[in-house]
């Protein structure tokens, strides 16, 4: 499964207990709203920028075009190739990324207070006026080509292609938002200009700011950056269907470890019972070794270097997933300890202990994420994103420990369905019946 898809789920547990920060709501005069945290001590700002779509906007046809043209907006802008951008970027000791996922493009920017208004303006023009040079283009393309040549042959990436293709249909989550080998050859420099009028828009855009910088400096930055951009894009997809049934798909691949991807649907981030779905699914595959899939796969079985499960909810869909890898020999074994443990949590559901451990984990381990202003904007731009009020870094905690034991028995009984389980096996199992 794509990564991206699920930074969204981790950014919305990331504040620590009782976050001290000031959080600010900001409207520029031109009505660009952003969050600000205002923090002097350093002359230095943390820019984050979201807008909604992402890879989900390709025309049809152009599977690709949001991506490519999203890694290629740093290649030039007027009269500066991409030499000629990165030096100027170089030179005020600033740096951006661009980044293209399932839902949203990406756009990261920081720079010292001193070089605040020349950082901004060479953002400005990567993001209104990028040149798309065809050398440039070309060259990103082969780029993304060898991405593509690399996920081939990567047996984690070949199953989550094959979960997503079975379960969402002709949607755009059914395959890569990098396209295919012949779908980005195909791509021109006219696929990249209508994509950025599709993607890079007002319409549906989410900032956050955090570092040196007053209320009254982030509106005129949000305007001088984001002023000139069209209001409108492209429309949202519709909500992605779900094709998938229970069962096994093997993929045949030469390897003496199959990956094992499995899943069904989830639960929507807004839903009532989302935060004790959360808490269970810590108990269920959570990184720690007293997880269940852990304990039982590689504690218990040895069956495995590691085992995880989590909740993915998506702008589109929403789905419980996980993963493992084992010896071809034993696939059949860890999948049956999977079926188990669902079957187990959905009727039985946990004890006191696991649940007091996990809510222990889940309060206490904030303020390790919590560290720096890029970090914080990160998180800021997230919290936006899913519709989050700004005071929920100070009770976000008190959401988790609220949730009882039987809380989490009725989610479990509710959102756990054994027999909608599908595992997608890349690799030669042996034994394995689909």
């Amino acid at each position: 499964m794509k990564m991206l898809r699920h930074v969204a789920a981790l950014i919305l547990f990331a504040l620590p207990a009782h976050a001290a920060v000031d959080i600010k709501q900001v409207t520029s005069p031109g009505g660009i709203t952003a969050w600000l945290v205002e923090e002097h001590e350093i002359p230095f700002t943390a820019l984050e920028i979201r807008f909604q779509g992402g890879t989900s906007l390709d025309a049809h046809g152009k599977r690709g075009a949001v991506n490519l043209m999203t890694a290629t907006l740093e290649e030039g802008t007027g009269e500066m190739d991409a030499q000629g951008f990165a030096n100027a970027r170089d030179s005020l000791a600033a740096s951006y990324r661009f980044e293209a996922g399932t839902d949203s493009v990406a756009v990261s920017a920081r720079f010292l207070s001193e070089n605040r208004d020349q950082a901004v303006d060479l953002l400005r023009q990567a993001l209104v006026a990028p040149s798309f040079e065809q050398s440039a283009v070309d060259r990103v393309k082969g780029q993304v080509q060898s991405i593509l040549q690399s996920d081939a042959q990567d047996p984690n990436a070949i199953a989550a292609r094959i979960f997503d293709t079975e379960t969402f249909g002709d949607h755009p989550y059914a395959t890569s938002g990098n396209g295919t080998a012949d779908s980005v050859a195909a791509l021109t420099r006219d696929d990249l200009v209508a994509a950025h009028k599709a993607a890079i828009t007002r319409e549906r855009i989410y900032v956050s700011a955090v570092g040196d910088i007053s209320e009254a400096e982030l509106g005129k930055l949000l305007d001088d950056l984001l002023g000139d951009l069209p209001e409108t894009g492209a429309a949202l997809p519709d909500a992605a269907p779900w094709n998938i049934k229970g069962g096994v798909t093997v993929h045949d691949f030469p390897t003496p470890q199959s990956v094992v991807y499995f899943g069904h649907q989830g639960i929507k981030r807004d839903d009532p019972d989302f935060f004790p779905a959360y808490v269970l699914s810590e108990i269920l595959g959570g990184g720690r070794f007293t997880a269940r899939l852990m304990d039982e796969l590689r504690g218990k079985r040895g069956l495995t270097y590691g085992a995880y499960a989590y909740l993915a909810p998506m702008d589109h869909a929403e789905l419980l997933v996980g993963r493992f890898a084992t010896a071809n020999a034993t696939v059949g074994q860890a999948i049956d300890v999977v079926r188990e443990q669902w079957s187990k949590l959905a009727t039985e559901g946990v004890t006191q202990a696991e649940l007091d451990a996990t809510k222990t984990y889940l309060t206490g381990s904030y303020p390790l994420r919590f560290d720096s202003n890029a970090a914080i904007a990160n998180i800021l731009v997230g919290m936006q994103m899913e519709g989050l009020p700004i005071d929920y870094a100070l009770t976000r905690n008190e959401k988790v420990e609220a949730v009882t034991l039987d809380d989490v028995r009725r989610v479990a009984a509710r959102v756990l369905r054994p027999d909608d389980l599908h595992f997608v096996v890349v690799g030669q199992p042996e034994g394995l019946e689909q």
